[in-house]
């Protein structure tokens, strides 16, 4: 049977383990936490088989619970959320998605999280070139009332070769074209969560058009592609 949508249950164990989040309570809970990683990856499944009716997905990953503590700080062992990526298929389809949940703080993701030296350029390449079609796709209203802003991290300045004072600055210096949108707990244990992230990320279609023929094609619009 499909799964979906996302159990309370589900979301009140990560709190429990939030408050408990050592190896002797982790290990003790155990066949309670594969029940509940079980139906969220079933709920991810569901969600990739309606994304694919209008986009062609490549693969979904399903992030593991433990942490890597070795270059951190923090030393507790597991992670306090589920989290899920898909990739989108070939080398013509650009960009991705990603879902995360967790208790009061609940998003999902898409866009370009840490694009290569070589596809970074050739969108700030683009964007100095002119950038009015991409804040047109940015801009429109559908995009804008589901995703809200453009966000992920940036320059201070101009990068190296850039001006500083390019009317599209802004937009030249960013290192991630991202945009975010967030879920309370109450969105996420209703019916209609599926149904609201698979209409969140049809959405965002028109802005991925528009990277993918970026990233695929030169400065002069020949296609990079083999």
């Amino acid at each position: 049977m499909e799964t979906t949508s996302i159990s309370k249950e589900a979301l009140e164990f990560l709190k429990k383990l939030s408050a408990n989040n050592n190896r002797d309570w982790f290990q003790e809970h155990k066949s309670e936490f594969k029940g509940h990683e079980k139906e969220v990856k079933e709920f991810y499944l569901t969600l990739m088989e309606q994304m694919s009716l209008h986009d062609e997905l490549d693969k979904f990953k399903m992030f593991r619970i433990y942490r890597d503590v070795r270059f951190s700080k923090d030393k507790t062992p597991y992670k306090t959320h589920y989290a899920g990526s898909f990739s989108r298929a070939g080398k013509a389809l650009r960009g991705g998605y990603y879902a995360r949940i967790k208790p009061g703080e609940t998003f999902i993701a898409v866009g370009f999280w840490d694009p290569n030296k070589e596809d970074l350029l050739r969108i700030r390449k683009e964007l100095e070139t002119n950038a009015d079609e991409f804040r047109k796709v940015i801009g429109a209203k559908k995009l804008r009332t589901i995703w809200g802003d453009l966000t992920g991290d940036e320059l201070k300045t101009a990068p190296k070769g850039f001006d500083k004072e390019h009317p599209d600055i802004d937009l030249i210096r960013k290192k991630q074209f991202i945009f975010v949108r967030n879920f309370t707990d109450k969105e996420v244990i209703s019916s209609n969560f599926i149904s609201k992230v698979d209409d969140s990320f049809k959405a965002i279609r028109p802005y991925f058009d528009l990277m993918s023929e970026i990233l695929t094609t030169n400065l002069n619009g020949e296609s990079l592609l083999r």
